[in-house]
């Protein structure tokens, strides 16, 4: 599920599924321990197709199986558009060096012989011998979100399956090194901030209005023919290239939170094609934006209540309170309606506005590891009358890091976003539909309300209303869903497995908290996921772990 993204360009919170230990857990723990040192459609029956359907796209083309041969070499540090660090990946400690490549893939598929874009590869090679399966594809969100960045980080957390696999991710087309969309730069995007993306009168909403536009027409100045060529049924299309590449005839792949939707269009690409594959993190393919951002606003709200139950029977002092979600809720809204007249002064010298404050607080809901740090944010800004926490939570989930640059995060979310959705909504949508938002929840859902005017004057049609990801024939995918995923809603992992197609989506539940399950430490899930991955263990339909 893509994340709602207001009226200017501000990451979503669906954004980079990155499971139950975020990127958040491990760049905030670094960057906050600094700042505390420093500061005192139902009608899909078989046989049916929709309009502008993966099935009806175009051939795929590309090179044929062997015609491409990848060329590996050492991997330098990951560019700012990539959301990198500065080094180089460490080795593995096995001393498995990680390597890197670049693939070769049409930039638009009806044209297979015209131009070509460059993917970046990242991958770790299997431990060896005999066993060895093929390669683990990860896809790890957003969209937007950089594997090549990313899979270093969180090898430790997969190197059971480095026993039969080469890990291996990559850069979608139109994020990071892979031919990155680009919009606005880093001194653009920090005045756009400036702009209340939730208008409370005329004035505001012509300026947020104004401030979309501008971002609209920065995407079509600065990325030109390659807003039509980034849509999820393309990228689907550079797996199997990817596939034939590794010299794998099956793609064993593993997706989280927007990887699940591009996973399940590969199944419904090439349903043949499918060897192991684990939906992690599962986005609903039967909601349409408007649904799927209102679903969104709940599993916000949902995780926040959990959050604030924890908070009040564990933290003394809690800064929501020790009445529940209720005067929880009250205490927060509060906090955001000051911010909406009076933004917090931050260490850095910019202001923590209303929006920042939203997006930090979401941002903290990814992983329980990360709860703390909302106390922490909430604590300072409610006492101490400063952003700082809020603010690196916010920065965070945008992609900007501590030096003022931008990853191409939010470009490339915005673009493969509406690069997929057909639906463009108005202003008169969002009147329509904001009483239900606010009811959803009184914190994020003014700001998921407003988000679905993202796509109002893209310069290329989307593709879908919903995904088709029916996949008659494929292997067995497990579909795993968590009760308390504020992301990506638990519900959607039922819905997803039943659109698969009976035998082929196999649904497991994780009864806990954060964004994914696989890495959330549980034994159950590692042990289901892992027997399926390494020993074709298909787990039986309906298992649960808690």
């Amino acid at each position: 599920m893509r994340s709602p993204t207001g009226t200017r360009p501000r990451t979503p919170y669906r954004q980079r599924r990155r499971r139950a230990r975020t990127l958040a857990a491990t760049a905030l723990a670094v960057a906050l321990a600094a700042t505390a040192c420093s500061s005192g459609d139902d009608s899909k029956a078989a046989g049916d197709k929709k309009p502008g359907s993966p099935s009806e796209a175009a051939p795929t083309g590309g090179p044929g199986p062997g015609a491409q041969k990848l060329s590996w070499h050492g991997c330098s540090a990951p560019t700012t558009a990539q959301g990198g660090s500065g080094k180089a990946p460490a080795p593995l400690g096995d001393g498995t060096r990680w390597e890197c490549s670049t693939l070769k893939v049409p930039l638009d598929y009806a044209k297979p012989s015209g131009d070509t874009i460059d993917l970046a590869l990242i991958r770790a090679k299997a431990r060896g011998g005999a066993d060895r399966i093929g390669s683990l594809v990860f896809n790890f969100g957003g969209p937007g979100g950089s594997g090549v960045a990313t899979l270093p980080g969180f090898a430790r957390d997969y190197e059971a399956l480095r026993a039969r696999y080469d890990l291996v991710s990559f850069d979608p087309r139109g994020v990071g090194a892979s031919s990155g969309v680009r919009c606005l730069s880093d001194k653009e995007i920090d005045e756009s901030d400036k702009v209340d993306s939730t208008p409370d009168d005329d004035d505001e909403l012509k300026a947020a209005l104004a401030a979309n536009k501008a971002y609209v027409d920065a995407c079509r100045k600065n990325s030109g023919k390659l807003l039509g060529h980034v849509d999820t049924t393309s990228a689907a299309r550079d797996l199997d290239v990817m596939r034939q590449a590794l010299g794998d005839d099956k793609l064993h792949y593993f997706g989280i939170s927007y990887g699940t939707e591009l996973g399940a269009v590969y199944a419904h690409l090439f349903p043949k094609r499918v060897g192991h594959a684990v939906l992690d993190a599962v986005v609903d393919p039967t909601q349409d934006p408007l649904q799927g951002d209102l679903n969104q606003a709940k599993g916000f709200q949902r995780a926040l209540e959990d959050y604030m139950r924890d908070c009040a029977e564990n933290t003394t002092g809690c800064p929501t309170g020790n009445g529940g979600p209720q005067e929880g809720t009250r205490r927060i809204t509060a906090l955001l309606k000051k911010l909406d007249s009076e933004p917090l002064p931050t260490r850095d010298g910019r202001k923590l506005t209303q929006d920042q404050a939203v997006n930090g607080i979401a941002s903290a809901l990814y992983s329980k590891e990360t709860w703390q740090y909302l106390t922490r944010g909430l604590q300072e800004a409610t006492t101490l009358g400063s952003g700082n926490y809020l603010q690196l939570l916010s920065d965070s989930l945008s992609g900007r890091d501590q030096n003022g640059h931008y990853s191409n995060l939010q470009a490339a979310n915005r673009a493969i976003t509406c690069a997929d959705a057909q639906q463009r909504y108005d202003g008169n949508d969002v009147q329509a539909w904001l009483a239900k938002f606010r009811k959803a929840s009184s914190v994020f859902g003014e700001s998921s309300a407003w988000s679905l005017l993202s796509c109002a004057g893209w310069p290329v049609e989307g593709r879908w209303k919903v995904p088709d990801v029916r996949a008659a024939g494929a292997a067995p995918i497990v579909v795993v869903g968590n009760t308390g995923d504020p992301a990506t809603p638990y519900e959607g992992a039922r819905r997803m497995a039943r659109e698969l197609g009976e035998g082929v989506g196999v649904e497991v539940t994780y009864k806990g908290e954060g964004h994914g399950a696989y890495n959330s430490g549980n034994g159950c899930m590692t042990r289901t996921v892992n027997g399926y991955l390494l020993d074709s263990k298909v787990p039986e339909n309906g298992k649960t772990c808690s």
